[in-house]
């Protein structure tokens, strides 16, 4: 399978690498490129890649606000660039309903590692910089936002599903949730899917966020 991918970034030379390096790859294909959050949203209705490397910070219109077009309009998957690993605006883009997050100083192979696991439907791929993202903006004690929702929510979840929902909280794979929970990983797999969907969620990342703003 071809992964389709839409270039969105501001600055012409990191946008002229990351294209570079996207071409690489025999499964993946860039079939536009944005140089604004405006152009990112439009190229993404007329050419509905299957992912959007977004940046966060760009003219126009930003990257958070552009990810929460493109998510809410079911158009492509995003997966959100920062210059900072621990950038307010990553948050932002994580609630906006962003797949994932990477530094633009990843290596080479790691963007294509992601972009393989964002079209592979497993979010964000390096745990340890969800769970300090995570700690970070949600905080051991979390205060919720105006428009967070309540603990009721959960209501819906089975047992096992809200175990798994705290491991996701904690920036854990699939594969550490099976170790932690001594199930197999196509369970899990099983389970995050089923309590995304009854939480309504788009991705784990926001799962892994609300787990932390209910103190899961």
């Amino acid at each position: 399978m071809t992964i389709r991918v839409l270039v969105a970034e501001d600055q012409s030379a990191v946008r002229a690498g990351l294209v570079l390096i996207l071409g690489s790859a025999p499964d993946v294909e860039v079939v536009g490129e944005a140089p604004d959050g405006e152009a990112a949203v439009r190229l993404a209705r007329e050419l509905r890649p299957d992912l959007v490397l977004m940046d966060v910070s760009m003219p126009r219109l930003d990257g958070v606000s552009a990810t929460r077009q493109v998510v809410t309009e079911g158009l492509a998957d995003v997966l959100v660039l920062t210059t900072f690993d621990l950038d307010e605006y990553v948050f932002g883009a994580l609630r906006a309903g962003a797949a994932g997050f990477l530094l633009k100083n990843t290596e080479a192979h790691e963007l294509l590692d992601a972009v393989r696991a964002v079209a592979r439907g497993e979010g964000m791929i390096a745990p340890a910089v969800t769970r300090r993202l995570i700690a970070e903006f949600a905080g051991a004690a979390p205060v919720q936002a105006a428009d967070a929702p309540g603990p009721a929510v959960l209501d819906s979840l089975t047992r096992r599903e809200r175990e798994v929902l705290g491991c996701l909280g904690q920036g854990l794979s699939n594969a550490e949730i099976a170790v932690r929970l001594s199930m197999a990983e196509a369970t899990v797999k099983t389970h995050v899917s089923r309590l995304l969907g009854k939480l309504d969620l788009r991705s784990r990342v926001q799962a892994a966020v609300l787990a932390r703003e209910l103190g899961i």
